[in-house]
């Protein structure tokens, strides 16, 4: 595909711009998403670029939905990078860009930038000396803790400090699901060879949520073979989890015995003090002022864990920004109290999930907090967690909590199924941008 330029990158990006309003609600639309710009396409990928204040959290939080929106109005194998605002492309000829990155590794993730509390020091250190003494160490090296907690940090950190002090070494980043994705399409295209040389060859495999496993059988086996090549020919891995190993469901008991063969660490959330620092230092490093006061206000607010954290400091500097006034505690206050975690009369809960949900597929709302497994109960169940995880600030075990006393992988199972069952079914798209219409102007 020629690359396009002026007009035509205008035009492929308010198409795109078109469908992400389908999809968030607009309070978000316009503090994480409009301020993004497309600055390059080459071939049927696309360079967005994003203000630094809100980079890292587009990239963690929206990333998918791009894509998605991407494939949608675009190609239907779009890919999308976040970029930075000094990205200039290296120019090849043609005006495109040169080179891509190659690990998918941060390079704002990194030790120096890790704020250490007494829930992740043990975590911290285990992963420095990983890095310093690749696979000599601790060899394999699991981290887990719940959602937003540094885990990814900790990782990617890794790879950075490997990739710049590790003489040479060779580093491969991936979540699980880029490598289920990666050897579903080298079965379909018959290079199985080269896919597993990509993974065995590296000589620090750093792999992120491994719980998606569950479910996935062929995967699981190849990530089995992987891990025992990687140790057997003494190279590093490291892998993260929102679980222990003996906690991620559908995980044969042979894979999770190779999981606890080396170090285990949980990181756990952060002390009121550590929070602050945390917003402190990334305050520092957005280039962004904000008085001590503004920072206690958003630690005393928020304690779920570090994503949503950092997520309130650009909530709360965003809105002091468009709406010119001065960043003041009280003004963390307001924004909190209107975007932050939804209060318990808020329109939009859970309760109203499951009301609509078990409206909009005809069975009733007890059966979706029962152990009611027929399809169309699993069917809305699975639609009302989905929308939850997307309409409300609820923590997965919150969710789980919400519809029947689930666990937290069931959660991240109906989220992962509703999510890849939308790209193939027109028909539960349409059930599901109704009820995120009807949901959405319920708030």
């Amino acid at each position: 595909m020629r690359t396009p330029v002026g007009a035509q990158l205008e035009s492929i990006w308010e198409e795109i711009r078109a469908e992400l309003r389908r999809d968030v609600p607009d309070f978000k639309f316009n503090i994480w998403l409009e301020p993004l710009e497309l600055v390059a396409v080459e071939a049927n990928a696309l360079y967005v670029r994003a203000p630094e204040h809100i980079r890292t959290s587009v990239a963690e939080r929206y990333l998918p939905l791009l894509r998605r929106a991407a494939e949608t109005r675009f190609h239907p194998r779009a890919t999308v990078e976040i970029v930075g605002q000094d990205w200039s492309g290296s120019e090849a000829p043609g005006g495109s860009p040169a080179a891509r990155p190659t690990t998918g590794l941060n390079p704002k993730y990194t030790f120096e930038q890790f704020v250490i509390g007494e829930g992740n020091r043990f975590a911290h250190a285990a992963a420095l000396a990983a890095a310093e003494l690749p696979s000599q160490a601790y060899n394999p090296l699991f981290l887990h803790g719940a959602p937003g907690l540094g885990k990814t940090h900790l990782l990617q950190a890794i790879g950075c400090y490997v990739e710049r002090y590790g003489g040479g070494l060779s580093v491969r980043y991936a979540t699980i699901e880029e490598f289920t994705s990666q050897f579903v399409g080298a079965l379909r295209e018959h290079r199985t060879d080269r896919f597993k040389d990509g993974f065995r060859n590296a000589d620090v495999v750093l792999i992120d949520d491994v719980q998606f496993l569950a479910g996935r059988m062929r995967t699981r086996e190849e990530f089995f073979h992987t891990f025992n090549a990687l140790l057997d020919s003494g190279r590093q891995l490291v892998i993260t989890s929102d679980r222990a190993p003996d906690e991620i469901p559908e995980l044969e008991d042979r894979l999770a015995e190779r999981f606890r063969s080396g170090l285990v660490v949980e990181l756990k959330a952060p002390g009121p003090g550590v929070r602050e620092a945390i917003l402190a230092k990334r305050a520092r490093v957005d280039g962004v002022e904000v008085s001590r006061e503004v920072l206690s206000e958003i630690a005393g607010a928020v304690s779920t864990s570090v994503r949503a954290l950092e997520g309130a400091l650009i909530r709360v500097v965003a809105y002091a920004s468009l709406k010119g006034e001065e960043l003041t505690p009280s003004v963390a206050r307001h924004v909190l109290g209107q975007l932050g975690p939804p209060a318990p009369s808020r329109a939009c809960g859970i309760p109203e999930i499951l009301n609509a949900s078990a409206k909009e597929f005809g069975v009733e709302r007890p059966a979706l907090l029962a152990r009611d497994r027929r399809a169309p109960v699993s069917l809305a169940r699975q639609v009302g967690m989905y929308l939850a995880r997307e309409l409300t600030d609820h923590s997965l075990p919150e969710i789980g909590h919400g519809f029947g006393g689930r666990n937290h992988a069931t959660v991240i199972h109906a989220i992962n199924r509703v999510d890849s069952a939308l790209a193939n079914d027109p028909a539960l798209r349409a059930s599901v941008d109704k009820l995120r219409g009807q949901l959405d102007r319920s708030r």
